[in-house]
C-alpha cells in the first residue's frame, strides 16, 4: 500500500473543467524572488554572476536579524526619524506635550499629597481596559500606588508623543507607539520584586522560598528552550491522547497535507460534508481540542460529515513551496478526495485565519473556472482585505519584508519561534511579563490549559509561500483589488456566488473584526456575519456552555445596502452563549432538506483508503 502520494494528480471532479496542461518544472534558482517583479535578467548580469552580490546582501541581513529578533533596524530608525523631524517642525505639538506633562505632574503631586493623608484616596488615573497589572488591593497602598500612578501617567504621556504629530504617517505612529509600549512594559514596576507588592507579600509569607522556585523554573525553561523541548506543562495535552481525540481516519496524504475524515455518531447525516481548512501557522487541532471544546466533535454530533486538513510541518527542503502549492495540493486535493468518498455532494468549505484567506482565493478561482463543488463558504477570523490588518501591520513595510525575506532565504523557512515571538509582542503584558512575574518572581507555574498547549505547538512556514503571502496580500492587497492571479487569470471575491458565513472576534489582534467585516463590500452574495466575544483563538473555541460568552449575528442579502461596522455593531443586539449552534443551523439551512446514510470511511476503490487513525502523523512532526 502506498502511504504517501507526493504531488500526484488526483481524480478530477466531474463538475470541474479539464485542468490545463501543467507547465514544465522550473528549478528553484530560475524562479523570481518572491514579491519581485518578474523580468528577464540581462545576459551580462548572468555572465558576471551579479546574483552573488544580492545573495551577499541577503546573508548580511539574515545575520543582522539574529541580533534584532527579526525586526528591521532601518524601518525602526526611519519611523523615529519621521516622528522626530515632524515633531521638530511642530512647535504647537511640542507646547501641547509640555502643557500635558505639567498637568500630569500636577495631578500626580496632588494625588501624592492626598494619598499620604488618606490611603483610600481614589487614583488619579485608571489603567487601560484589559490591563490588570495594578488591579490587586496591594497596589492601592502607599508607596506602591505612587509607582503605579507614575507609570500610568508616563504611559499616557508617551502615547500623546507618538500620536497625532502633524505630518506623520499612520505607519510611523503605529511603529513608534509599539516600540514605546515595549520599552514601557519592560520597565513596569510590576516586573521588579522590590516595586511589586504582590511579590513582596508572597516573599514575606514564604520567607523567600518563591525566589528559589522561580529560579528553578527559569533554569528549567532555559534548558527546554536550548534543547528544543516542548514548553513545561504541554506534556499534559498530547495530540491523540488528551487533545485531538475525535475518532476518525486519515484518508489521503500527500507531501503537504493529511486529510482526516471523522467517524459519524448519528444514524443519518446532512448530504453535504464540511471541509475544515485551518491555518498552517499552527497545528490543525485547535478545531479539535479537548472533547468538551472540540468544534469537530460538535459538528459530528449535529449530523455533519466532517473532513479536516492537517498540514505538514515543512523543513528547509520545502523552501520553494508557494502559496499556489497550498491551494492546489491542499484545498483542491482535499476536495478531490471528498468528491471520491462522497460522490456528487457539494462541500461546505470552512477556513480559519490564513486557511480562510486561502479558501477564499481558492473559491474565487474555482468560480472563475466554473467549478461548482462548494455549497457555501465559511471564514473564521480570516481577512480578505488587508488595508487595515491590525497591529501586525507594524511589521509590514518594504524594509521589514526585506529582512524577513533574507531570514527565510537563509534558512528556507520562517522559524516557528519567530512567528510566536511576533504574536507575543502584540500582547506583551498577557503573554510575556505577567507569566514571568508569576513563574519567576512568585515561583508558581502559570496554569497550562489545552489552548495554551496548542499555541506552544507551533510550526514552520516555507520561504516562498510566506514571502508571497506577505508581499502579494499584506503589502499589495492584491486579492481585494482584483490583481491576484491564479492560473494566469485575476480572481476576486465577487466571483463567489455561494452564501458566506463569516466570524470575527471582538479582541482579535491578528485579524481585527473590522478588517474581517470588509468582505461585506467585497462579496456580491449573501453574507451572514457573527461577531463573537474573545480573541483570535478563544473567540473561535467558544463551545456551548462556556460561561461569559456572547455573540452578535446578522444576515445581509446581496441586494441590501452596505452597513459600516460601527453602525452594524450599534444596531445588532448581543446574544448570550456560543455561536456554534447558530452556524450549524446556517449550514443545515444551506444543505439539502433530507438527510442520508453516513458515507464510508474513505474509498479504497477510488484510491483513498484509510491510512492511519486520526490525528495522523503530520500533527506529531516537530
Amino acid at each position: 500500500m502506498q502511504l504517501v502520494q507526493p504531488f500526484a494528480p488526483q481524480p478530477a471532479s466531474p463538475a470541474a473543467d479539464p485542468a490545463p496542461a501543467a507547465p514544465p518544472p522550473v528549478s528553484p534558482a530560475a524562479r523570481p524572488a518572491p514579491g519581485a517583479k518578474a523580468a528577464p535578467a540581462p545576459a551580462e548580469e548572468t555572465s558576471l554572476g551579479l546574483e552573488g552580490f544580492r545573495a551577499y546582501d541577503r546573508m548580511v541581513q539574515a545575520m543582522g536579524a539574529r541580533l534584532t529578533g527579526g525586526l528591521s533596524p532601518v524601518a525602526m530608525a526611519m519611523a523615529w526619524a519621521d516622528l522626530g523631524l515632524h515633531l521638530a517642525q511642530a512647535p504647537g505639538k511640542r507646547a501641547e506635550l509640555a502643557l500635558k506633562a505639567g498637568r500630569k505632574a500636577g495631578k500626580l503631586a496632588n494625588y501624592v499629597g492626598r494619598a499620604m493623608r488618606d490611603p483610600e484616596t481614589p487614583p488619579a488615573i485608571e489603567p487601560l481596559a484589559g490591563d490588570d497589572r495594578f488591579r490587586a488591593p496591594e497596589w492601592q497602598k502607599w508607596p506602591y500606588s505612587l509607582y503605579a500612578q507614575s507609570f500610568l501617567m508616563t504611559q499616557q504621556w508617551w502615547h500623546n508623543v507618538t500620536n497625532e504629530v502633524p505630518g506623520t504617517s499612520r505607519h510611523t505612529q503605529d511603529v513608534t507607539s509599539f516600540l514605546v509600549r515595549q520599552m514601557l512594559d519592560m520597565a513596569s514596576p510590576s516586573n521588579f520584586p522590590l516595586t511589586n507588592p504582590e511579590v513582596l507579600a508572597v516573599a514575606e509569607a514564604e520567607k523567600g522560598e518563591n525566589f528559589r522556585r522561580g529560579f528553578d523554573n527559569w533554569v528549567e525553561d532555559c534548558l527546554a528552550q536550548a534543547s528544543g523541548a516542548p514548553a513545561v506543562g504541554t506534556e499534559k495535552f498530547r495530540p491523540g491522547t488528551e487533545v485531538a481525540v475525535t475518532p476518525g481516519e486519515v484518508v489521503f496524504r500527500n507531501h503537504l497535507i493529511e486529510l482526516i475524515q471523522y467517524a459519524p455518531t448519528t444514524p443519518d447525516v446532512y448530504a453535504e460534508p464540511v471541509l475544515l481548512v485551518p491555518a498552517w501557522i499552527m497545528k490543525y487541532y485547535i478545531l479539535d481540542l479537548s472533547p468538551q471544546n472540540s468544534l469537530v466533535r460538535d459538528l459530528v454530533a449535529r449530523g455533519h460529515t466532517v473532513f479536516c486538513i492537517s498540514w505538514r510541518n515543512v523543513t528547509a527542503e520545502d523552501r520553494d513551496l508557494g502559496f499556489d502549492d497550498y491551494r492546489r495540493e491542499g484545498v483542491l486535493a482535499a476536495l478531490d478526495a471528498i468528491n471520491a468518498i462522497v460522490p456528487g455532494a457539494k462541500v461546505h468549505g470552512t477556513g480559519y485565519c490564513l486557511g480562510g484567506t486561502l479558501l477564499a482565493i481558492t473559491a474565487a478561482a474555482m468560480a472563475r473556472a466554473k467549478d461548482d463543488r462548494l455549497a457555501s463558504l465559511t471564514l473564521f477570523a480570516a481577512q480578505t482585505d488587508f488595508t487595515e490588518p491590525g497591529e501586525l501591520q507594524m511589521f509590514i513595510d518594504d524594509s521589514q519584508l526585506h529582512v524577513l525575506d533574507s531570514m527565510m532565504w537563509d534558512k528556507g523557512f520562517l522559524e516557528a519561534e519567530q512567528m510566536a515571538g511576533a504574536f507575543q509582542m502584540l500582547r506583551p503584558n498577557d503573554l510575556i511579563w505577567s507569566r514571568m512575574v508569576q513563574d519567576y518572581l512568585k515561583g508558581t507555574r502559570s496554569r497550562m490549559i489545552d489552548l495554551m498547549a496548542w499555541n506552544a505547538d507551533s510550526t514552520r512556514m516555507p520561504y516562498r509561500m510566506h514571502s508571497e503571502y506577505l508581499h502579494r496580500l499584506f503589502l499589495d492587497n492584491a486579492f481585494a483589488t482584483g490583481h491576484y492571479v491564479v492560473d494566469g487569470h485575476p480572481v476576486a471575491l465577487p466571483n463567489v456566488r455561494q452564501p458566506i458565513f463569516a466570524v470575527g472576534t471582538e479582541r482579535d489582534h491578528v485579524a481585527p473584526w473590522r478588517s474581517v467585516f470588509k468582505l461585506h463590500h467585497l462579496a456580491d452574495t449573501d453574507v451572514t456575519f457573527a461577531l463573537a466575544s474573545g480573541g483570535h483563538n478563544a473567540g473561535i473555541v467558544s463551545e456551548p456552555g462556556h460561561k461569559h460568552r456572547h455573540y452578535r449575528l446578522r444576515a445581509k442579502a446581496a441586494a441590501e445596502p452596505y452597513v459600516d461596522p460601527d453602525e452594524w455593531l450599534a444596531t445588532t443586539a448581543p446574544q448570550e452563549g456560543s455561536w456554534w449552534p447558530a452556524w450549524s443551523q446556517w449550514l443545515a439551512a444551506h444543505s439539502q432538506p433530507y438527510r442520508v446514510a453516513p458515507p464510508p470511511m474513505g474509498n479504497t476503490h477510488a484510491g483513498y483508503p484509510p491510512l492511519d487513525a486520526a490525528p495522523g502523523t503530520y500533527v506529531h512532526q516537530r
